[in-house]
């Protein structure tokens, strides 16, 4: 990127919402640095911390597990690896209306890779959105991004004129709630954790909203610290106490469950509501058996003098024969939820009734999600995972609901819940494949009130939908493509939106309507203009790499497709191709095939979209033609095709990715003597699998916190139910239990990588995180130790303080430039 900017100034005196500014004495800080990648001294920094060694080493002094062979294809490739890194990506944006109707106030939330640091640095920038005649629009952006230096969270309230931040308390110290005007701060807040503990910026728990008038927020956070045993020289002290006391310890007390994965050490999400004027903050009280998230503000009503709050509500008797038990939620889909409404705190008048009585909106339903009022207040819109509640399946197509919310705003457990988009069992080729939607935006709606619109999956992409929620009537208003595309903020009838491939990095498109405001309809064609930001310049080593690659999405026959498959598990499974020198129009190559990496992605009802990864792009740029996989049971192809895999994984999943690898190689696309496979979660399941089921046919391979013994894995994981399902498909959910059988633990080692060991030939390469609840360690371990006792060469990477997504700035760049040196090695 060419404009430079500052990161922040030491002439700048004062606070600001963004972050506390030093002392003006000199610092790295103060220097101009690229916006998109680190000052040349900061990369040459990064670059010797993390792989050169001075030539004056001895061998001796190497790091284990890199020799003079491999020294300089580590530090080839960790400086190719930091060009991918080092650009800013756009995590959130939101826009506010103007008095002119030609022009609106846009705010990015930005963050950017600091590997020296081991976190993501987050940025706020802004931008004037000008509209002119004929469609035209202008993005006037600020000079300089802002730092909003340890920010956990930053919501704006709906006019734009306030600003929300969140900076959560580590190790038990307050948290901190800012409200910022336009010019200054307006209200410091410190939050004792015997008030709450951290707020939840999880993106499922989740919730800060704003009231209509401002003057109100609602979150959700950890309940307060238990009192625990203490002791003292004299042994029990009577009286525990939640502080800390001078000569006095405390005892661990009961355990609690906690809901798996990304939350251990977290308390049981909580509902507050703070007054941004007094600085007061109540608990709202639910019932303790209901984790709470999600929260919004129920329209007010000139009937009623009370405020109500909506949020999503868990219970804790999720588990085997509805026992209490927090079984993982992180990815799970399949935990049954309802919407609640309750009064909240602050009642203007006098009048003491039971605030604690949450009204269950939802009974006829086992799942609602993500609660969005339309802009009139008199449509509530929920999205239902209700097929992963039945099946058992983690994540499946979803469905569209709303709820016409009472005029006098007395919410009652017998509202009626009309369907909006059911859920699409077997779409027609081309057609609408159902939702699948990981959240709503915002601020979702059209001007008309009844048009929303979101981001869903479609077979490998995604894409934008218009959704009437009056008709259900839906529209894929994007281009068809290659490029995957996700929505950020909704400008009136405009949309703010970022589009990328696998070979183009994101690209921020503006798009509005080609029909007049009062004509449109859900069907309605969109016109979309690229629009240059201070985001899309990017390192041009990075470019000029990516510029050589082309990218398709191949439908891959299913092979051997029996009649007693449902339609749609017979119907084509998709695979996202990336070559070098390959010609779509003559479809074959233009030279001799390189290198094939197979990759595959977890879950395994997830899907690898066609859009831009800088793993992706940076394995591409070694060399290698990359083959994704998106198996029948991946997100984006219809309930039938998703729930053909559960109780054939080892089997069909394996199946599908070997015809993929087939198919590009019959139409001379790879060389069969020269494909690596890699995979995490499930991918490093079926990554196993292959290297066992089909000894010949890989000659390296990587895994990343991967299931290779189900057998062992239903007792040690946060989602022993995921064993049963995936195993025993249908049937699973009901027998699941936490005392498996001896047949049980037989029929999962015999799903299981661990049995085909034994034919195992290939370098395995595993990558694993010590703090992962959904596959321990011990998984991967276990097999790595198993495949050196018969000689396979293995390499062990273990992360001791990643979790299952193995997604620290610093063990995310070391991971993948193992990887990358791995398959150097193993597969030129």
């Amino acid at each position: 990127m060419s404009t430079r900017v500052w990161i922040a100034t030491s002439h700048l005196y004062g606070r600001c919402p963004h972050r506390r500014f030093p002392p003006s004495k000199p610092s790295l800080r103060s220097r101009p640095v690229n916006a998109c990648s680190p000052s040349t001294d900061s990369l040459k920094l990064s670059t010797f911390s993390a792989m050169e060694v001075p030539a004056s080493v001895s061998p001796k002094q190497m790091p284990k597990g890199i020799d003079a062979t491999t020294e300089e294809e580590y530090a080839s490739q960790s400086k190719l690896l930091q060009e991918f890194t080092n650009f800013s990506s756009i995590d959130k944006a939101w826009i506010f209306k103007s008095d002119n109707g030609n022009s609106s106030r846009a705010m990015f939330s930005i963050s950017q890779t600091n590997l020296i640091g081991n976190k993501k640095r987050k940025y706020i920038l802004s931008s004037h959105i000008s509209k002119g005649s004929n469609h035209s629009v202008s993005f006037e952006w600020s000079p300089f991004p802002v730092e909003m230096t340890g920010a956990s969270a930053i919501v704006p309230s709906p006019s734009g004129l306030k600003l929300f931040v969140v900076r959560n308390g580590e190790n038990g110290s307050p948290t901190q709630l800012e409200i910022w005007g336009p010019s200054q701060l307006l209200k410091e807040i410190y939050v004792p954790q015997s008030v709450h503990g951290q707020i939840f910026t999880d993106g499922w728990f989740e919730g800060i909203s704003w009231n209509h008038d401002e003057t109100l927020i609602a979150y959700v956070a950890e309940e307060p610290s238990p009192l625990k045993p203490a002791f003292d020289g004299l042994g029990y002290k009577k009286g525990a106490s939640a502080d800390k006391d001078c000569g006095v310890w405390k005892g661990q007390g009961d355990w609690e469950e906690n809901w798996g994965e990304t939350y251990s050490g977290k308390r049981q999400p909580a509902l507050f509501v703070v007054n941004i004027d007094s600085g007061d903050i109540r608990a709202v009280e639910v019932d303790k058996s209901i984790s709470v998230g999600q929260v919004v503000w129920a329209p007010t009503s000139s009937k009623s003098s009370y405020k109500h709050l909506v949020f999503v509500g868990w219970t804790s008797d999720n588990g085997p024969h509805q026992v209490s038990r927090k079984l993982g939620i992180k990815y799970c889909y399949n935990r049954p939820c309802a919407l609640y409404a309750i009064r909240a705190p602050f009642h203007e008048s006098n009048i003491t009734e039971d605030l604690a009585t949450a009204v269950n909106l939802t009974q006829g339903i086992s799942s609602a999600f993500f609660p969005q009022f339309s802009p009139d207040g008199k449509t509530l819109l929920f999205l239902s995972a209700k097929s992963s509640v039945d099946s058992g399946a983690h994540w499946s197509t979803e469905s569209l609901h709303r709820i016409d919310w009472p005029a006098d705003g007395k919410p009652c457990p017998s509202m009626n819940i009309v369907d909006v988009v059911p859920v699409v069992m077997c779409p027609e080729d081309g057609c609408f494949p159902g939702l699948y939607c990981s959240s709503f935006h915002n601020q979702p709606w059209l001007s008309d009130g009844h048009t929303v619109i979101v981001s869903s999956i479609w077979g490998s992409l995604q894409v934008v939908l218009a959704i009437d929620v009056l008709s259900g009537k839906v529209s894929r208003i994007t281009p068809i493509s290659t490029y995957s595309w996700n929505v950020l903020a909704v400008d009136r009838d405009n949309i703010l939106a970022v589009s990328s491939s696998p070979i183009d990095p994101p690209q921020i498109k503006y798009g509005y309507p080609l029909t007049p405001k009062d004509q449109m309809v859900a069907s309605t064609a969109w016109n979309w203009i690229d629009v240059s930001s201070p985001l899309s310049r990017y390192p041009e080593k990075v470019i000029s790499l990516l510029s050589s690659l082309e990218c398709i999405i191949m439908k891959i026959p299913v092979r051997d497709a029996s009649q007693n498959l449902t339609e749609g598990a017979r119907k084509p499974f998709e695979a996202i191709f990336v070559s070098h020198s390959y010609s779509p129009t003559k479809e074959q190559y233009d030279g001799p095939c390189h290198p094939l990496i197979v990759i595959l992605h977890g879950g395994p009802h997830s899907v690898s979209l066609s859009s831009y990864s800088k793993s992706v792009a940076f394995l591409s740029s070694l060399g290698y033609n990359l083959l994704i996989v998106n198996y029948r049971g991946s997100l984006g192809f219809g309930e039938e095709a998703l729930q053909s895999l559960p109780g054939k994984v080892g089997s069909q999943d394996v199946n599908d990715v070997l015809t993929a690898l087939d198919h590009v190689i019959e139409k001379g696309l790879a060389d069969p003597s020269k494909v690596a496979v890699l995979g995490g979660s499930h991918g490093g399941f079926l990554t196993t699998h292959l290297i066992g089921q089909a000894p010949d046919r890989f000659a390296v391979a990587a895994v990343r916190n991967p299931v290779c013994n189900l057998a062992l894995m239903v007792g040690t994981s946060d989602i022993p139910d995921w064993c049963y399902v995936e195993s025993y498909g249908s049937e699973g959910k009901a027998i699941f239990t936490e005392a498996p059988s001896a047949e049980h633990l037989h029929l999962l080692h015999s799903k299981s990588p661990i049995s085909h060991l034994s034919k195992v030939k290939s370098p395995v390469l595993f990558l694993l995180g010590a703090q992962d609840l959904r596959v321990p360690v011990s998984n991967g371990l276990q097999y790595a130790r198993a495949l050196k006792e018969k000689g396979v060469q293995v390499k062990v990477v273990i992360f001791p303080n990643d979790v299952h997504a193995i997604e620290r700035p610093q063990s995310d760049f070391e991971s993948f430039l193992n990887i990358g040196v791995w398959f150097k090695t193993h597969c030129k």
